[in-house]
């Protein structure tokens, strides 16, 4: 066998990873409103493109990987490998062919109307894009005057309470330290050292602050906070400091003790408690410094009169652009070469855009169809029907890779019959069945357990080893810790603690 070199020939494929292909994986990723935030920028900067304004409601369409081979691109291809596949290629790369095949022509205004009609339009102004304020689509609640948020309101408040500047300045700290919850947690000797100045005076501050609206801000810890919502209803007297000083009996529900520590009978302790129920732990979480943000789905699912599901994609979360494939003809021919180097790039950059919203579409709809398919009994019954579900199983039927689906099921979510849910919220770990039996979902077991608990009566509490029997004998292989696991999760107390509370009366 002879050594030395020689030169062979070698053929094999390699997916490059180009910025577009990379673009295209984050849009999978991103949320509707980050989609829409993208496409906005991009409409702002590439000429090529233009919103459509069309009216069409989006139903089900073959994905691009369904089509025949005449009906996507060498780049549309590369797209659904690597969605297919998972794989992440090298960066070293060069750009994608542009292919014009995709390309939507409306003949908008951009286009259509006199060349008088768009005065001062060049190649120049073109780049930067160009936005009009001839009308204002904005809804009336986008109108609204935005309201005060709580630091306004506290900081008013500090003004007309305080004259002296170092008192001012001391309760400027105080607000600049509040909390979420409406606490300060730093003391009194932390801010006095770091100001320079008596912790008697920061505390005679914080005490004046203490009883601003909502009573109870600027509280070291809960017990402050409370002691200050009962001074205002004058209701601090020594058995309710008392309780106060006891505050992890109180979580305990350890009436006994309680009766013994603020020396009152059964009656009065009772309705100190109820006082205790009705302040607020939480002063400053009421105050929301922004319009809460409702949940638009991107999936809408409907029964159809044959008792069969129909899925569909939101308009309202589908951006929707056009390649202005006549306003490329007509600026190209007189533009200089490096205009129409700079043209060829944007409308490269338009194709892919348009290309890959599309695929984020398509793969999101057969993603959830796959989904509504396989958990088709929690439509119909409930929770209690979930099926066990992985990521595996809906790559495998989609012929797509764990990864994109991982990523097309985040921050996705469907509108169904039974509410607005994440399309995460359907994959769900499997627990085994007794005797060999079908396995139940996670979410479903943690379902029945909370069902079990909400049923128990005042004295028969269930206790984590009887929740395991009852689970047993309806065919569910469970574990104790497993049901700990559970109950703590869904934030349900003990069995001691929860005969405690319903010992108590309402």
């Amino acid at each position: 066998m002879a050594i030395g070199p020689r030169l062979e020939v070698r053929q094999s494929q390699s997916l490059v990873m180009t910025p577009q292909l990379r673009q295209a994986i984050k849009l999978l990723h991103f949320t509707n409103l980050e989609v829409a935030s993208y496409v906005e920028e991009e409409l702002q900067k590439n000429p090529m493109l233009e919103r459509d304004d069309r009216s069409e409601t989006v139903g089900e369409r073959p994905a691009l990987d369904q089509l025949p081979p005449s009906a996507s691109s060498e780049a549309s291809d590369d797209l659904s490998r690597l969605l297919r596949t998972g794989e992440m290629p090298s960066e070293a790369a060069s750009p994608l062919d542009s292919d014009a095949s995709a390309v939507f022509d409306l003949g908008g205004a951009a286009d259509g109307a006199p060349d008088d009609a768009i005065p001062g339009m060049s190649l120049a102004n073109m780049r930067g894009g160009a936005n009009g304020f001839e009308t204002d689509d904005r809804g009336i609640d986008e109108t609204i005057e935005a309201g005060r948020n709580l630091r306004d309101h506290l900081s008013e408040q500090l003004r007309l309470n305080f004259r002296a500047p170092v008192d001012r300045m001391i309760g400027a700290n105080l607000l600049a330290l509040l909390e979420a919850c409406g606490r300060v947690s730093v003391t009194d000797e932390a801010i006095a050292g770091a100001m320079g100045i008596g912790a008697e005076r920061v505390a005679s501050v914080r005490a004046r602050m203490l009883q601003f609206d909502p009573v109870g801000m600027f509280a070291v810890d809960l017990k402050q906070c409370l002691a200050a919502q009962l001074i205002e209803r004058n209701r601090l007297d020594p058995a309710m400091a008392a309780l106060l000083d006891n505050l992890e009996l109180l979580a305990k529900r350890d009436r006994k003790k309680m009766m013994e520590v603020c020396g009152v009978d059964a009656e009065d302790l009772t309705e100190m408690m109820a006082e205790i129920r009705a302040l607020d732990p939480k002063p400053g979480a009421n105050y929301d410094d922004a319009l809460p943000q409702t949940v638009i789905a991107d999936v809408l699912m409907r029964r159809l009169p044959d008792h069969s599901w129909a899925l569909e994609l939101n308009p309202e979360t589908l951006p929707r652009v056009l390649v202005n494939q006549r306003f490329h003809t007509k600026v190209t021919p007189n533009a200089s070469k490096a205009d129409k180097a700079f043209i060829a790039e944007q409308l490269s950059s338009a194709n892919w855009l348009v290309r890959a919203l599309q695929q984020r579409a398509q793969t999101i709809l057969r993603v959830a169809s796959e989904i509504v398919r396989r958990q088709e009994a929690f439509f119909e019954h409930g929770v209690s029907h979930l099926r066990p579900l992985i990521l595996r199983d809906i790559a495998e039927a989609v012929e797509l890779h764990e990864s994109t689906v991982s990523r097309v099921t985040s921050n996705k979510y469907m509108a169904t019959p039974r509410g607005t849910f994440e399309l995460k919220f359907f994959f769900t770990t499997a627990i085994s069945g007794t005797n060999g039996g079908d396995s139940h979902s996670a979410e479903s077991v943690r379902h029945r357990i909370r069902a079990l608990i909400d049923a128990e009566r005042v004295k028969d509490i269930l206790s984590d080893d009887t929740i395991v029997s009852l689970l047993r004998k309806e065919g569910v292989d469970i574990a104790r810790r497993t049901v700990a696991k559970y109950r703590e999760a869904l934030g349900i107390p003990s069995s001691v603690q929860r005969k405690r509370e319903k010992a108590v009366p309402a």
